[in-house]
């Protein structure tokens, strides 16, 4: 049970260091045959080219979920107390429209990219470009669980406040 746990909870890094890794050995390999072996693989940018931009948008949806976003956090900071609590409230539910909004724009890229085919191996660019309709799905998903999780600090924080008056 531990494994598929840890699995569930890393499952944006595995499958983005998976891309990250098949990107790195396709251009290591196409660099040695078009050296050495004076032939390209053919497909091989491309192959990477998507894999690459997977590793960038699943890695993204994980930074985002671990919180390691780069953030201007300058009026949280400043805040104490409820205010503080209340701003982070405000920012979760302006990040949670944010990203769903992003993630249905990213629906109708996707949408549209279906009948567009990648030029080297005639596939829909749908496998490449549903990767940004899967990271900012997750982020939207991310987004409301941290403004769950900060809205019940809040309401627990009540809860005791009124124990320890009775």
């Amino acid at each position: 049970m531990g494994t598929i746990k840890k699995i569930f909870n890393y499952f944006e890094e595995i499958i983005a260091c998976s891309f990250l890794i098949i990107t790195t050995v396709l251009v290591i390999v196409n660099v040695f045959t078009r050296y050495f072996l004076k032939t390209a693989i053919y497909w091989s940018e491309e192959v990477a080219t998507g894999c690459f931009v997977w590793s960038v948008f699943l890695g993204a949806a994980a930074a985002y979920k671990r919180k390691m976003h780069v953030s201007v956090d300058m009026l949280v900071n400043l805040a104490k107390g409820k205010a503080r609590a209340c701003i982070s409230i405000v920012m979760d539910m302006l990040l949670a429209l944010f990203n769903g909004y992003i993630a249905y724009m990213a629906f109708r890229y996707v949408k549209i990219s279906h009948t567009k085919p990648t030029p080297v191996l005639g596939i829909s660019s749908v496998c490449i470009s549903a990767s940004i309709l899967l990271a900012f799905v997750l982020m939207t998903i991310y987004s409301v669980k941290f403004f769950v999780q900060d809205f019940s600090k809040i309401t627990q924080n009540k809860d005791k406040k009124i124990k320890e008056a009775q």
